[in-house]
């Protein structure tokens, strides 16, 4: 079979390739996580991303808690590398400026309430038939249509309405995620719904319409115990950090205090934990233990003799003995452990980015484009820093500006 042949290396010296997304121009009206999020991932590509925000205040991530240095840890996270632009989009004079900048922009991004957009005229079909080559993306909670699309969407109520909240937990306690679940799957499927939309646009010269919601984008990540049970009857137990159907599979205190997960995937490996770490070499061939079968019928059995083996042990030492043994093994981090792990400073994974606070802690996005130039990670924006300049790019003059501040069309 014909291939390419291999890009020739870049010669010595020579300059990294640029980011891929170097030289489009993104505006996004948008709040909270979701659409933040996905348009973040575009900033550090490369793009230019004008986030429009209400005079009044802004996004309202903004005040969702004084944590990263006085600034709100969402926002922080959410919103680098843009640039704000303070603008009441109700009033026409604001719907005017958010016009003049999409007739130069490559992508617009939404995420306002359900019919908000519609309402003003810049949902995604609207502004694709007025400006072909744009790509807008509409991020909703449960899309356009259906009996739920004007229910107000935020991430725990749509993670229990996806029934992630359901095999979440213990089997006493179901639980929501730790983290915004339902706002990073749309947040992800918007980015690359972008990606793809930018591709056709590149062969076909236009852009159009792309649609994501929460609830489709977390029923998507439901795909195992969803075909588990439409197709095997049965929904998944809740089972905390157990495993459903091996044993052991769980994490297990430690002589010191901390807890080590481990994972025994086939009898092999049990084999190498009954001998190497456990020191009960006759559980290799116990019937009660030999087979996955066995030890998972005998769950309790099974958790007490591998937790009675840990709990003598500290967790380095835990950690140690697991892995000569060939066993799948983590320590339970908390998450000031997560931001001083070893691993993602070996690897170099941390920066700084600026903010209305000073410089503070950023992870590298995890696309890394090896060869090619980092990615761009900007400053947080303090609301409307970047008004006056992208309103004088358009061509205004400073006595308009003044007028547009005086009335709260701007801030």
């Amino acid at each position: 079979m014909d291939t390419d042949p291999a890009p020739a290396p870049a010669p010595p010296g020579a300059a990294p390739p640029p980011l891929p997304l170097a030289g489009l121009t993104v505006v996004a009206v948008e709040q909270a996580v979701s659409a933040p999020f996905a348009t973040r991932q575009l900033a550090d590509l490369g793009a230019r991303v004008i986030k429009v925000e209400r005079p009044d205040g802004g996004d309202f991530a903004r005040a969702y808690d004084t944590a990263a240095h006085g600034l709100a840890s969402h926002f922080v996270w959410a919103n680098r590398g843009k640039e704000s632009l303070a603008l009441d989009l109700k009033d026409p004079r604001g719907l005017e400026v958010l016009h003049e900048l999409l007739a130069g922009a490559d992508v617009f991004v939404q995420n306002l309430a359900q019919g908000a957009a519609a309402r003003l005229g810049i949902d995604a079909a609207a502004l694709c038939a007025r400006y072909p080559r744009l790509v807008a993306v509409d991020v909703s909670g449960y899309g356009p249509g259906g009996p739920y699309a004007h229910k107000r969407a935020y991430d725990m109520l749509v993670q229990c309405e996806a029934g992630l909240v359901s095999v979440t937990g213990t089997p006493e306690v179901p639980v929501k995620a730790g983290i915004p679940a339902a706002d990073i799957a749309a947040a992800m499927y918007a980015f690359s719904g972008v990606l793809a939309a930018l591709l056709r646009r590149g062969t076909t010269g236009r852009g159009g319409p792309v649609e994501v919601s929460m609830l489709d984008a977390l029923a998507e990540w439901m795909g195992h115990p969803l075909h588990h049970t439409m197709h095997g009857g049965e929904q998944p137990v809740r089972t905390g950090l157990a495993h459903a159907v091996i044993a052991p599979y769980d994490a297990y205190p430690t002589a010191d205090g901390d807890r080590v997960l481990l994972s025994v995937q086939n009898d092999r490996e049990w084999g190498r934990l009954a001998r190497q770490v456990l020191g009960r070499p006759d559980l290799a061939e116990d019937p009660a233990y030999a087979t996955n079968a066995a030890r998972t019928r005998g769950r309790e059995k099974t958790d007490a003799v591998v937790a009675e083996a840990l709990g003598r042990l500290g967790a380095d030492e835990a950690v140690r003995l697991l892995e000569a043994a060939g066993i799948a093994c983590a320590r339970l981090n908390s998450v000031a452990q997560l931001a001083a792990h070893p691993q993602l400073a070996a690897r170099d994974r941390w920066r700084q980015v600026d903010s209305p606070a000073g410089p503070l802690r950023a992870l590298l996005p995890p696309i890394g484009l090896p060869g090619g130039a980092e990615p761009r990670m900007g400053a947080v924006p303090a609301l409307g820093e970047h008004t006056d300049a992208l309103l004088r790019a358009l061509g205004m003059t400073g006595a308009q500006i003044t007028a547009l501040r005086r009335d709260g069309v701007i801030a």
